[in-house]
């Protein structure tokens, strides 16, 4: 006899009484952002992406590639400098060696340079000289007698440079090649400074330089007091204090600038009688105006009573 087991009955369930099936499980992209990405996933969203379509916003362009202008590289070599950069390298004197080279081996340019050159000027020539005795200044030797025959071998070049750039520069402020007066007496006056700074040497041979260069300063200044009286009837020479300045040098040369003194009184000469006259009709009509002020005019005269 078979016996028949009785089938269990389901498991209670107090609150819920309805079968509800299983549902599927699905992982959305919220909930695993806070889960780690793997290398993989996040290059094949990437590949996604670029993939994709394009978005309908961004207008398609056309681009041109650019060309790239690539210079041949050539190798550094040595060369010389150009001329501009290699005149920046000259001081004035290395200049002016190379200048004066190219002009006396090719006189034409020379011409052109002194055509082209600006004129210099007083201030500009004087430095030039006080360059050449600052040069003669520092040439004599320390201590001992600075009269000597020994300082005077000494400094001998830098005197005989001083005394031809002296020579050269003269004659250039000088007429008719200086129109104007005042620049021949204004150059002629620092000149003559120059020459009274001179040294006083021992010997009287040694001293001879200094004695011709005053001789040739002074006609010199003889020159240019002839040629400024004849202009505006001298009156630069006497209200520019000219004649004071030379006198004043004559006086520091021990008389040595005595003909350019003689030149100057006979050029104020007229002037002095002139002013002297002038003088005298001022004093005469100074002398009636008081009288007439006074009272007393013609009382000096004799009054003559009857026919006339």
């Amino acid at each position: 006899m078979n016996a028949i087991l009785p089938t269990p009955p389901p498991p209670f369930q107090a609150h819920n009484s309805r079968y509800t099936p299983p549902r599927p499980m699905s992982f959305s992209v919220s909930s695993s952002a806070g889960k780690k990405r793997k290398a993989g996933d996040e290059d094949l969203q990437h590949d996604e992406r670029m993939l994709g379509p394009p978005s309908p916003n961004i207008p398609s362009r056309s681009f041109h590639p650019q060309r790239s202008v690539k210079r041949p590289r050539s190798g550094l070599v040595g060369r010389p400098l150009g001329l501009s950069r290699l005149l920046e390298t000259l001081d004035a004197d290395s200049l002016r060696g190379v200048l004066q080279t190219i002009c006396s081996r090719n006189p034409s340019i020379g011409a052109e340079v002194e055509s082209t050159a600006p004129r210099p000027g007083v201030a500009s020539a004087l430095a030039v000289l006080k360059n050449y005795e600052a040069t003669l200044q520092s040439s004599f030797p320390f201590g001992g007698d600075a009269t000597s025959d020994y300082a005077y071998n000494r400094v001998r070049q830098a005197l005989l440079n001083l005394l031809e750039a002296l020579a050269d520069f003269t004659p250039h402020f000088l007429p008719p090649n200086e129109t104007q007066a005042t620049q021949s007496l204004s150059f002629l006056d620092g000149a003559t400074d120059i020459i009274h700074r001179l040294p006083n040497w021992q010997s009287f041979q040694n001293s001879l330089h200094k004695q011709h260069a005053y001789e040739e300063i002074s006609q010199a200044w003889t020159l240019a007091i002839r040629e400024a009286a004849k202009r505006a009837g001298g009156m630069q020479l006497q209200y520019g204090g000219w004649d004071q300045k030379i006198m004043k040098h004559n006086q520091q040369a021990n008389g040595k600038l005595q003909e350019a003194v003689n030149e100057l009184n006979t050029g104020l000469g007229w002037m002095g009688g002139q002013q002297q006259q002038s003088g005298g009709r001022g004093d005469d009509v100074s002398s009636v105006r008081q009288e007439l002020l006074n009272g007393t005019y013609g009382s000096s005269y004799p009054v003559r009573v009857g026919p006339w």
